[in-house]
């Protein structure tokens, strides 16, 4: 049993938590907020652990929402989460950041409710129609590598044998694409450090650790710079 304050800055949304045997025990979050990783992070931080009447080093450990998501917004946790372990020498968790939107999904429908051959798909927005995503069976187990993939009219069309549930940022824009009897769409899934608890749990559990010092961000594609529009010589 354990005390895991968790950070998901894996898109634009800013989110921490703190989770007391995996139960919710606080959350705090600023949705699609600009530069809110940079300006807000150790903000909430503070102010999450001021609520529960916690010091950081209090926390058991602290995990943190590996990617695939916003090179930036991952880079930032990640340097938080090593500083919190590193200033309480506690340990560091990982969690996949669409196994912890899968998780989401599975708790609103109700692991029962369920099919057994069904498929839990999340989408983060890569921009155009392209999204990060894999898939996960009902019991959160991993079926595919995560990966960038181009949604058209023809994705999807052997999973959709069985039912397949579609969540999360990216998957609004697929609706028009894969049109499917057996293609369900789930709305209001975003990624959360809510979403992390109880995996956080399971893996403090087992004392599955990252090493603090060599840890990386899953990042999924190599940042691009780009010049700011402004700074554009015509």
């Amino acid at each position: 049993m354990a005390l895991i304050l968790s950070i998901d800055t894996a898109t634009a949304i800013c989110s921490v938590s703190i989770g007391k045997d995996g139960q919710l025990l606080c959350k705090k979050e600023l949705l699609s907020s600009p530069n809110a990783h940079s300006s807000s992070l150790t903000l909430l931080i503070d102010s999450l652990l001021k609520d529960t009447g916690l010091s950081s080093f209090e926390i058991d450990a602290f995990a943190i929402s590996q990617g695939p998501g916003s090179y930036t917004g991952l880079r930032i946790g990640t340097s938080v989460a090593k500083g919190l372990c590193y200033a309480t020498d506690k340990p560091l968790i990982a969690i996949d950041t669409l196994q912890a939107m899968a998780s989401a999904v599975q708790k609103r429908i109700g692991y029962e409710n369920i099919h057994p051959s069904a498929l839990l798909v999340p989408m983060i927005d890569a921009r155009r129609m392209e999204v990060y995503t894999s898939q996960y069976d009902r019991q959160l187990q991993q079926l595919i590598p995560v990966l960038p993939q181009i949604i058209s009219e023809i994705s999807f069309l052997e999973e959709l044998q069985n039912i397949v549930y579609f969540f999360g940022d990216g998957s609004a824009k697929c609706k028009s694409s894969i049109v499917h009897k057996n293609a369900i769409f789930i709305d209001n899934i975003h990624t959360s450090s809510e979403n992390m608890v109880a995996l956080a749990e399971l893996l403090f559990q087992e004392d599955n650790f990252v090493d603090v010092a060599y840890y990386e961000p899953f990042y999924l594609k190599e940042f691009q710079a780009t010049t700011p529009k402004s700074n554009i010589l015509h």
